[in-house]
């Protein structure tokens, strides 16, 4: 991906996370996804020995890695397979997920809930069985209802239903998390729960059919000549957390908390869609010298009104708190697009 870290832990924090993740042996699901390759540099930095399960071994994302971690053709629905590896590791981080747009959640939401719920009652197993000394359930924000406090705290996180648009996901998140207490309860499974806000940057998903909003308008603003179309008024907002903050966040919370209370973790930054889609079209202008205007298309789904989490908690934990602004991150995200894709 030819892409490096570029966030920092404070001093204090790396001793720790170093003396927790040096030697330890980590499972990691979903190594092969947008955020993986982001998470398993952190990991080797700190000294973490790595097997990623993937049905991808090939994958480009994961040719830089190949001599320092180990890679394993796992399907996560079969069980015994995927118990055979997860023997003798330390930690469990499970990152797999299936999950894509407003648009395609909304249309695949049996398929959605089942399929990450199998996953993960397949791997949570095979982690009881194995004895895993820790487990990261990596929820999401899309546990929260579409009405709810702004910021929202964890509190709410199974208040009413699901926003309607990712119910499927949602209740997977929710069922995820669930299970992750029982677990403990009764196999004493020690496990953690963060749940991650809108992440984007380079590495992302810009398929047409399944993309999330900020890959989706640079997609359509680069190979746009004139207009940039917005789904929506513009006046929803989201709280947009950078890829590579994202994985440090989960590196630091994972080594440091030990509570299964579920966690925030993203940007304190709420910003439209609209002042989103003037981001984007300003640093295209910036780079291809080219002036799109935007036009809203009022009748799309546009999902919940307003999305920003509750973020006190996590910086209490670890002091979290972006590397990135959003135009520096957008700016990395259109370079890199221009250059891969």
């Amino acid at each position: 991906m030819e892409y490096k870290i570029k966030s920092k832990s404070n001093k204090d924090l790396e001793k720790k996370i170093i003396k927790f993740y040096k030697g330890k042996k980590i499972f990691l699901t979903g190594g092969n996804g947008f955020v993986g390759p982001y998470l398993i540099r952190y990991l080797l930095k700190y000294g973490a020995k790595i097997t990623v399960a993937t049905r991808n071994t090939k994958s480009k994302k994961l040719l830089e890695f190949e001599k320092k971690i180990k890679i394993h053709n796992i399907d996560l629905n079969d069980y015994n397979n995927l118990n055979r590896y997860l023997k003798n590791n330390d930690y469990v981080i499970n990152l797999a997920a299936k999950v894509a747009g407003i648009e395609y959640n909304k249309k695949h939401s049996a398929s959605i809930f089942q399929d990450n719920l199998q996953m993960f009652f397949n791997i949570i197993k095979s982690s009881k069985e194995n004895k895993i000394k820790k487990f990261l359930t990596v929820s999401s924000a899309c546990v929260y209802p579409r009405y709810c406090s702004i910021p929202t705290p964890e509190e709410e996180g199974f208040k009413d239903e699901p926003e309607p648009t990712n119910s499927g996901y949602g209740w997977s998140k929710r069922m995820q998390e669930y299970l992750s207490k029982k677990y403990l309860e009764e196999f004493n499974l020690k496990t953690v729960i963060i749940r991650p806000y809108n992440c984007y940057g380079p590495g992302d998903n810009f398929a047409t059919n399944s993309s999330h909003v900020i890959a989706a308008l640079i997609k359509k603003a680069v190979n746009s000549k004139k207009e940039l179309r917005v789904w929506g008024k513009g006046n929803h907002t989201r709280s947009f957390l950078y890829v590579d903050d994202f994985a440090r966040g989960l590196v630091e919370f994972f080594a440091i908390h030990n509570k299964i209370e579920p966690i925030n973790l993203g940007n304190d930054h709420e910003v439209s869609i609209k002042d989103l889609a003037g981001i984007i079209t300003k640093i295209i202008k910036k780079i291809k010298n080219k002036n799109l205007k935007i036009i809203f298309e009022k009748t799309k789904t546009t999902g919940q009104p307003r999305r920003k989490g509750n973020l006190k908690k996590i910086k209490k934990i670890i002091n979290f708190k972006s590397n990135f602004t959003l135009e520096d991150g957008i700016e990395e995200t259109i370079k890199w697009y221009l250059k891969h894709k």
